[in-house]
């Protein structure tokens, strides 16, 4: 009785600290870099949408958890974001030649300016759907690179 009681103490001790480490694992904080290629021209900005979830994916920014816009440099372009909880999002991008941070588009609405997303899935006739782009963010530097397309 008294060893089942002993191996009990040691499995609750060790399964407790299983699940403390697992906790404060998923508690952190993480930095993820965007590499932004295949820049048509410099002129303008890139715009860089974070979604934590399918809600406003792709084209509304406002519902996105970050974005920013940064001026171009060069190419590829990094943009990096700090303060990430582990999870998963989905990035959307769009080149705004004109500074005016929307993605225009012509009379049929297709895009007149590059664009792109996370996992750079297939575009044709529709934009990219949040399970399609979505990544795993779960260390504490995570890399992706966008392909941007221009129609």
């Amino acid at each position: 009785m008294v060893r089942g009681l002993r191996i009990s103490i040691l499995l609750l001790a060790v399964l407790g600290n299983l699940a403390w480490s697992f906790s404060a694992k998923a508690n952190f904080n993480g930095k993820l870099t965007v590499e932004i290629d295949g820049l048509k021209n410099k002129q303008g900005q890139v715009c860089v949408s974070i979604f934590a979830s399918s809600e406003g994916f792709p084209s509304d920014r406002d519902r996105g958890l970050k974005k920013q816009c940064t001026k171009i440099s060069g190419t590829p372009l990094p943009i990096t974001f700090d303060n990430l909880k582990a999870g998963s999002y989905a990035v959307a991008v769009f080149h705004d030649q004109n500074n005016d941070g929307t993605l225009n588009s012509n009379v049929l609405g297709i895009p007149s300016e590059g664009f792109g997303f996370s996992r750079n899935p297939e575009i044709r006739t529709r934009a990219a759907k949040f399970s399609e782009a979505a990544f795993l963010v779960a260390g504490p530097d995570t890399n992706i690179q966008i392909q941007l397309k221009y129609f």
